[in-house]
C-alpha cells in the first residue's frame, strides 16, 4: 500500500495539498504550452475581477476568504507586471479600487479558453467513478463543518477525550 493512503485521515490535509499542487502545476503546463504568461495561483483574483470588474482590496479579501494582507501582496505583484491598477475610492480615501489594466484585460481574454478547458477536463475527471463524482459536494460539506467547529477545536476535543 502506498504511504499516503496507509495513514488515513492523519494525512488528509497533506493529500489535499499535494493534489492541489499537482493540479496547479498541470494547469501551469497548459498555460506555458499555449504561450500564455499566466500563473494558476492568480486564477481566483482574475476570475473575480472578470465577473465584478471593479472591487476594493477588502471586497476581494472577503470574497476569496483570505487576509487583506494576502490580497494586497498579490495585487502589488500583479500591478508590478502591469496587469492590474488601483485607484483611491472617492467616497472613502482609505479604500482602493482594483481593476484590470489593458494588458490585464488582454491576458484575461487569452486565459478564458484555458479556463473552459479546465472546467470540462476536471468535470470529466470527477465523473470517472462514483466516489469522485461527488467530490465538490464532499469538499463543501467539510468546509461548512469546519466553519461550524474549527479543526483545531476538534483536535483538542479529541485529545481531551482520550
Amino acid at each position: 500500500m502506498s504511504f499516503y493512503p496507509s495513514l488515513g485521515y492523519l494525512i488528509f490535509g497533506s493529500r489535499l495539498r499535494r493534489l492541489s499542487d499537482y493540479f496547479l502545476a498541470e494547469v501551469n503546463k497548459v498555460y506555458a504550452h499555449e504561450g500564455i504568461a499566466f500563473d494558476a495561483s492568480w486564477f481566483p483574483l482574475f476570475y473575480l475581477l472578470s465577473v465584478k470588474e471593479k472591487l476594493t482590496l477588502m471586497d476581494i479579501a472577503t470574497e476569496l476568504e483570505v487576509s487583506h494582507s494576502a490580497v494586497s501582496q498579490m495585487v502589488t505583484g500583479l500591478k508590478a507586471k502591469g496587469l492590474l491598477k488601483t485607484s483611491r475610492c472617492e467616497e472613502d480615501g482609505r479604500r482602493q479600487w482594483v481593476v484590470f489594466t489593458r494588458k490585464g484585460e488582454d491576458l484575461l481574454q487569452q486565459v478564458l479558453p484555458v479556463w473552459k478547458g479546465i472546467e470540462t477536463a476536471m468535470g470529466a475527471l470527477a465523473q470517472e467513478n462514483r466516489q469522485s463524482s461527488r467530490i465538490l459536494e464532499a469538499i463543501g460539506a467539510v468546509e461548512r463543518a469546519v466553519e461550524d467547529a474549527p479543526l483545531a477545536d476538534r483536535i483538542r476535543q479529541a485529545m481531551a477525550a482520550k
